[in-house]
């Protein structure tokens, strides 16, 4: 049985996101933080492409703008063993469908009083374009989240786009991440929750979160859940993706060859 009420399901199914004050315990919370600061100190996976920079170019020697960890939970297999898990698969059972699975996970820190913001783009962006997919991702902050150090801003309603137009952040592909292009965001909500709260947001729902201008480090810990993903025959495609010449992708391949 989910935890979630119906109102709220109704909510997700008419806005496309989900804003709740708990998901997590706070003795989950003290050992997912220290685990979520070890990994980002070793600065683990970056040989392999899991650790990078996602609002700047990457290189080595620079202070990354927007550091995130691919699959934290292969550093810190702990995360593995939490009882948040369960509380997710229960929330993707009740907005998703009974099929719902956990997916992977990622991790994005905002350094304080530095950390960069996150512009505008739906999730569904970055994938394969080969396919549709009903899912939703969970992004659970491990302090408490406002508008001074970068909480979830979600355009209600967007969820029923086609995935818009995206360019590599600055126009540069150099740059993981992201930017929607065209956006209208006069009707953007934020959603300020404490730690262990959380936000729920499907695939194209679009998403932002602010600089950090405060004096403590944003840490956010997302895990993906989801309904099996079906082939499309239109040929779509995302070209902002074929254009990326990033220094993630080059380390990846080089641990690949």
């Amino acid at each position: 049985m989910s935890f979630l009420t119906p109102d709220q399901i109704e909510f997700f199914k008419d806005n496309g996101y989900l804003s709740i004050d708990r998901l997590v315990d706070p003795d989950e919370i003290a050992w997912m933080r220290e685990a979520y600061d070890r990994i980002f100190s070793r600065r683990a996976g970056r040989d392999v492409g899991d650790q990078f920079d996602l609002a700047g170019t990457d290189e080595e020697g620079e202070e990354p703008k927007l550091p995130q960890i691919l699959s934290p939970s292969k550093y810190a297999p702990e995360l593995l063993a939490g009882r948040f898990r369960e509380r997710v698969l229960q929330a993707a059972g009740a907005l998703l469908g009974a099929e719902a699975t956990l997916g992977g996970d990622h991790a994005i820190l905002k350094p304080a009083l530095t950390g960069a913001e996150t512009p505008w783009h739906q999730d569904e962006a970055y994938w394969d374009p080969d396919f549709d997919y009903v899912s939703f991702s969970a992004w659970i902050p491990l302090q408490d989240v406002n508008v001074e150090n970068g909480c979830m801003w979600f355009i209600p309603g967007s969820h029923r786009m086609e995935v818009v137009p995206h360019h590599s952040i600055g126009h540069d592909p150099r740059v993981h991440g992201l930017e929607a292009e065209g956006i209208d965001d006069t009707a953007a909500v934020a959603c300020p929750i404490p730690a262990g709260g959380a936000t729920f947001h499907l695939s194209r729902t679009l998403h932002y979160t602010g600089p950090n201008r405060s004096s403590v480090p944003r840490r956010a810990y997302i895990i993906g859940a989801g309904l099996p993903s079906t082939p499309r025959t239109d040929g779509r495609t995302f070209p902002w993706n074929d254009l990326k010449q990033t220094a993630r992708e080059e380390r990846s391949r080089r641990s690949n060859s």
